[in-house]
């Protein structure tokens, strides 16, 4: 088995199971900020960040309840960013997954708290599981978590995401990939990186990883550009054409559409060559890394499902 699409229905199962039981029942007090925090977890989301941490642990000989935790709480943290960037103060945004975004079914004061409440369950999450990780694996995996969010990173990128929309900056080239590869990609690369803690990845291991992260966030963002521009309101799942209309540094903005998908592809290639040079260990990762003649085959689908999502 070596298609993405199929592995990502295969798992999501256990991930949503996962962060069921992680997530706090909506009947607990307080209920409303519970159930707040429930219907933006399982609002539809495809769960990429969960099954990139499965499927890498998996190339590098982990089992699926070794990273189960850990992917969920990437999730959670995942979800937090969303719930906050729809917010009227940032993207101001009416739809999430092809439903109200939080502040709209509920109100903006429990949106905040629900976001608040998310991003540090995901964090005391990854600070107590797995039980099978060492104390060691857990503090490296909050630190790496810690620093992919925070102001250096995913929130740094969000930052001078809205800055730029007042002025963009002389060399908008360079700021555009700064903001994508944090905004987007930080995360994206924690959740490769994390797997790799849990396996006791080298070194060079973890550098590869990073890598690889960094482009799959790339490439991601530039195809979400793209999506703004050729999807409608019913297919992405949120409002169409805003970034255009809010004069957004983006990469159709910047560079045109077509330009924009001949980006896509070169980092595509890019990401591709780094993939084939995964190490592959343990029998976890024979069985899930497709056939011994394509030996990072999930990943390869992986990184065309990324470039090539509905455009």
């Amino acid at each position: 088995m070596s298609d993405f699409k199929t592995f990502l229905a295969e798992v999501r199962p256990s991930i949503d199971a996962a962060l069921d039981r992680l997530l706090p029942a909506a009947s607990q007090s307080p209920q409303r900020l519970h159930e707040a925090m429930r219907y933006a977890v399982f609002a539809g989301g495809k769960r990429i960040r969960p099954a990139l941490v499965l499927l890498t642990g998996a190339r590098l000989g982990l089992g699926h309840e070794m990273l189960l935790a850990g992917g969920s709480a990437l999730e959670m943290i995942h979800t937090y960013s969303l719930v906050h960037d729809d917010l009227p103060a940032l993207d101001n945004d009416d739809l999430r997954r092809g439903r109200p975004t939080l502040h709209r079914r509920y109100d903006e004061a429990t949106a905040i708290l629900a976001g608040d409440a998310l991003l540090t369950l995901g964090l005391s999450t990854l600070a107590t599981h797995p039980p099978t990780a060492t104390a060691e694996q857990r503090r490296r995996a909050v630190e790496l978590v810690g620093e992919a969010i925070g102001s250096r990173g995913m929130i740094g990128g969000q930052v001078d995401d809205l800055a730029a929309e007042a002025e963009w900056p002389d060399d908008a080239a360079a700021a555009l990939e700064a903001i994508h590869r944090r905004k987007t990609g930080e995360l994206l690369t924690a959740s490769v990186r994390l797997a790799g803690i849990y396996a006791g990845s080298s070194a060079a291991e973890d550098e590869l990883l990073t890598e690889l992260g960094a482009l799959l966030g790339l490439m991601f963002q530039i195809g979400d550009d793209i999506l703004d521009v050729v999807g409608t309101s019913g297919t992405l799942g949120k409002t169409a054409g805003k970034d255009a209309a809010a004069r957004k540094l983006t990469y159709p903005g910047l560079y045109g559409l077509e330009e924009s998908k001949r980006l896509l592809g070169e980092t595509h290639d890019q990401a591709q060559a780094l993939a084939a040079r995964l190490p592959g260990k343990g029998p976890a990762a024979a069985e899930r890394a497709g056939e011994a003649s394509d030996r990072v085959g999930l990943f390869l689908s992986l990184i065309h499902y990324l470039s090539t999502r509905d455009h």
